[in-house]
């Protein structure tokens, strides 16, 4: 489907936070230089694109993806492919976490520290945490 087949105006979405989630949400837009409704937009669309943190020294993937390090993706990408659109860029900076997370349950159910439940929608810990 092509852009030209997409309702590119604005509507307001609203959602109901613990106000320490909306707080971490506000220093985290913050520390990535945006505003709270450009931060939960593009963690809603990275999530649903597979959001990747960039790997650290020891090859362990992080939680977060610094502000600078996110800084030199954006220049790397807009370098090698020049003009993004929102959308390309933020594809563009994003990793692959559905192979990642798909590894990781199939790891963490191997080690017996999770299982999926069927009778309870999902997955759950193992020892009992979570039901």
């Amino acid at each position: 489907m092509g852009d030209t087949e997409h309702d590119t105006s604005r509507t307001v979405v609203q959602t109901y936070v613990p106000a320490y989630q909306r707080e971490e949400w506000d220093e985290h837009a913050e520390q990535l230089g945006m505003s709270r409704s450009e931060f939960v937009r593009s963690m809603v669309q990275a999530g649903r694109r597979g959001f990747g943190a960039d790997p650290d020294p020891a090859g362990e993937e992080t939680d977060e993806v610094s502000a600078e390090s996110l800084d030199e993706r954006v220049r790397e990408e807009l370098s090698a492919s020049g003009p993004l659109s929102w959308e390309e860029l933020l594809a563009a900076v994003t990793g692959d976490i559905e192979s990642r997370l798909d590894e990781s349950l199939k790891r963490l159910q191997a080690e017996d520290e999770l299982r999926y439940s069927g009778r309870q929608g999902g997955y759950v810990l193992a020892d009992g945490e979570g039901e």
